[in-house]
């Protein structure tokens, strides 16, 4: 098995990584809150997690992954009343769109999927669960809060003082027996969904959907849970809180992914910064945003700007036309092979930027070969790297990447230079090498870098151009 060793947020050390099952691993990773479309600092968490879904399966786990999905909260009522719409109706598109750029970038679907209103039974039984064993309790309104001062444990995530917080402003105060105390659940209000329980009907507070649907489908105790780091406080304290609270061992590591940042402030609507990955996916490949999403380590900060996408899509272009050009010299694909290297860097904690310094000297080689015609140096560099790649979930030769929708920007280049290259030839046939020359230097102008080899003329990107 895997040597692999990860960093516990909740210890803030980097220690070898046991799961509590031989050759098995849960992971419970939170998933959106869809009343919005997605933006990169959404989908950067799908992407991070997803590449320690590939290295733990690669390393011969067999994998459990769970990724929520959020179907009721305040801000999905009020995305509904400004649209206009069912509150379900605004759900399921933001969803839909969730869904769609995670496809397109190559994220793998979870194990299971499981939404919020689909568990409130669940969720009945955990707050019955809590009120007996006097974790939480219900005022008499509708309302369900848990007790925070009964658990000793609370805020060893955040490592926050309870005196020091600000009163949970989840429901009405005055019912608490602590300004603390957070709503399990809230009393219906006119107008908005709500569910039967013994308490009274109204809906789910964000916290205790997370507990409930855990245990569900991972039991209580498992091996990973992740998340952003904006969820730290209140969302996952307030998830162990409910969790332990009930008897439950519940998540035995936890991961957090750093944000992506837009002038050094967190990506989000409120600050008007954000991106949609729809819009991206106009300007490059998914292929290529996640491999500019996923070139950091995890736990970094990414600063996100268009001049450092472009440059991240060109350097993946060339690996690309590497491995492209290496297929047609040895006629067939390379064979995915882990190197070493790539191993140690992926087994200490993930650290991606390392693995892809192993990438660019594999690519150094590789090119130096080609040029010296030592086709076993090739090979096993080209085979270094889509092993690699695929991993990273960025190989080129995945047929997902087919279907994922997005900017294509390679296949709507390919017919425009191919249409170049056939007046270039025809030019080159009468001998009008004037002509021929002006094509070629024209797609050079353009980035476009024009080779001829015996298999005929090959195109590649040397740049992109900002606009």
């Amino acid at each position: 098995m895997s040597s692999l060793s990860l960093y516990d947020t909740l210890t803030r050390t980097t220690s070898a990584f046991v799961p509590l099952k031989d050759g098995q691993v849960g992971i419970y990773l939170c998933g959106a809150t869809v009343q919005a479309p997605p933006h990169i600092g959404h989908i950067r968490s799908g992407v991070n997690f997803d590449i320690l879904r590939r290295w733990l399966t690669k390393s011969g786990y067999k994998v459990t992954f769970i990724r929520n999905v959020t179907d009721i909260d305040d801000k999905i009522l009020h995305k509904a009343v400004h649209e206009n719409a069912p509150w379900w109706a605004v759900a399921m598109k933001y969803e839909r769109a969730f869904s769609d750029a995670y496809a397109a970038l190559n994220v793998q679907p979870p194990t299971y999927e499981p939404r919020a209103t689909g568990h409130i039974t669940q969720m009945i039984e955990l707050m019955a669960l809590l009120i007996e064993r006097g974790a939480a309790y219900a005022p008499g309104n509708g309302d369900v809060y848990l007790d925070v001062r009964k658990l000793s444990s609370y805020l060893t995530l955040s490592r926050q003082k309870l005196d020091d917080l600000q009163p949970a402003a989840d429901a009405d105060e005055t019912n608490k027996k602590d300004p603390r105390d957070f709503a399990l659940w809230k009393a219906a209000k006119p107008g908005d969904p709500s569910w039967p329980t013994p308490w009274g009907p109204g809906r789910p507070g964000w916290h205790l959907e997370c507990s409930a649907m855990a245990k569900a489908y991972l039991g209580e105790a498992f091996d990973i849970h992740g998340g952003g780091l904006d969820l730290i406080f209140p969302h996952h304290e307030n998830e162990i809180a409910q969790s332990e609270s009930a008897g439950y061992a519940f998540a035995k590591r936890w991961m957090h992914n750093a944000w992506v940042t837009a002038s050094g402030e967190k990506m989000s609507k409120s600050l008007g910064n954000s991106l949609q990955v729809a819009e991206l996916l106009k300007t490059v490949r998914g292929i290529e945003l996640r491999w500019y999403l996923g070139s950091a380590h995890y736990r970094s900060m990414l600063e996100f700007s268009h001049e450092a996408l472009a440059e991240s899509a060109t350097a993946f272009r060339r690996i690309e036309s590497f491995l492209t050009r290496v297929t047609e010299i040895l006629g067939t694909a390379p064979t995915p092979v882990i190197s070493q290297g790539f191993s140690d860097a992926m087994n200490d904690d993930l650290a991606v930027p390392t693995a892809l310094a192993g990438i660019s000297e594999a690519l150094r080689l590789g090119n130096s070969a080609i040029t010296s015609g030592d086709k076993a140096v090739i090979s096993s560099s080209a085979n270094e790297i889509r092993g690699a790649l695929e991993v990273l979930g960025c190989d080129p030769f995945d047929p997902a990447f087919a279907t994922s929708g997005g900017a294509d920007l390679n296949g709507a280049l390919d017919g425009v230079i191919q249409l170049a290259l056939a007046q270039r030839a025809a030019a080159r046939d009468r001998k009008d090498f004037a002509a021929s020359d002006q094509i070629r230097d024209g797609l050079a102008a353009l980035g476009i870098i024009i080779e001829d080899t015996a298999q005929g003329p090959r195109w590649s990107i040397s740049q992109i151009s900002e606009k």
